[in-house]
């Protein structure tokens, strides 16, 4: 049985840098995120714009601290105020960061992937992810595919990964490590995200939302915290969902309140896997005009 190296935190070798994680919607951005970091900060869903905000994730390890930006998906089908508030994210990281991990689905390259590879910067190494490789039975596709995609763009490495099934991640660490600059750690050793378990509560609560109603709940739901409390290792979270209507309040109750208890008890045990101790969660789901007068009482608490 071996020691856990020690890391050195003020070595001069030391690397540390940002790392953006980009691509077209349900490519598998969040997943791979959690599964490098080793802890579930992105939330994770079938349906697009999950992602609406920068989530960092942190990860340090063999004198380097990692901080991965996971984007949201980069929008190409409609131009409304949520998508375009969605792009200028993505585009606005892509200028502040020392690595691109640009990620593709294996053996899919369609019109939105070409539209996100334009938007990578010339004077940042990108590398290519290739995830979901598992998904492809005849790994001699893989090459082929992978050339033909890194003919558009002068990618620093390609990796094929499977985000879900943890393959090839340490060789992709390997890569982007290779590329970041030698820089003291922005954050603690033990630090995983600069968000607050606040909002983390509230992300892992709408990830719920959108796994059980996400085809039939709009975008405009909105997930509050309405009040964080700690006690020793006890956490108490109250949570509201604001909806538009009453259709919709009934859609996340469900039959006998059975949607709604199902919601409440996987974002508890979630809540309790990421915060290391247990919570005590109630949520209500409420009318948004009983609550706020319009969408400036909602900016007003930092929520969009």
């Amino acid at each position: 049985m071996t020691d856990t190296p020690q890391i050195d935190l003020s070595a001069d070798d030391f690397r540390c840098g940002y790392i953006a994680i980009v691509g077209r919607p349900n490519v598998g951005k969040s997943t791979l995120m959690n599964a490098l970091i080793g802890a579930k900060v992105s939330i994770t869903s079938r349906k697009a714009q999950t992602t609406r905000h920068r989530i960092t994730g942190i990860q340090t390890k063999d004198q380097t601290q990692f901080v991965y930006v996971d984007t949201p998906g980069f929008q190409t089908k409609h131009s409304n105020a949520l998508n375009r508030t969605l792009n200028r994210t993505v585009t606005t990281t892509l200028t502040a960061v020392d690595v691109v991990l640009y990620v593709i689905e294996a053996g899919m390259f369609s019109q939105a992937d070409i539209l996100v590879l334009e938007l990578l910067p010339k004077n940042i190494p990108c590398i290519l992810v290739i995830n979901k490789a598992d998904h492809i039975k005849d790994k001699a596709v893989l090459m082929p595919f992978a050339a033909q995609v890194a003919s558009r763009f002068n990618f620093a490495a390609i990796v094929p990964v499977s985000a879900r099934q943890g393959f090839q991640l340490e060789s992709l660490e390997a890569e982007v490590k290779k590329l970041l600059p030698v820089n003291p750690p922005m954050f603690a050793e033990d630090d995983i995200t600069d968000k607050s378990e606040k909002f983390l509560a509230a992300e892992i609560v709408r990830e719920k939302v959108f796994r059980f109603v996400g085809d039939e709940l709009p975008y405009t739901s909105t997930v509050l915290v309405e009040k964080f409390e700690q006690e020793g290792n006890l956490r108490r979270v109250f949570i509201a969902i604001l909806v538009d209507r009453d259709g919709h309040k009934a859609m996340l109750i469900g039959k006998k309140g059975e949607r709604l208890k199902e919601i409440s008890t996987q974002s508890r045990q979630d809540m309790e896997k990421l915060f290391g101790g247990p919570v005590y969660l109630e949520i209500w789901v409420k009318i948004k005009s009983g609550w706020a007068d319009n969408e400036a009482g909602l900016r007003a608490y930092g929520y969009e």
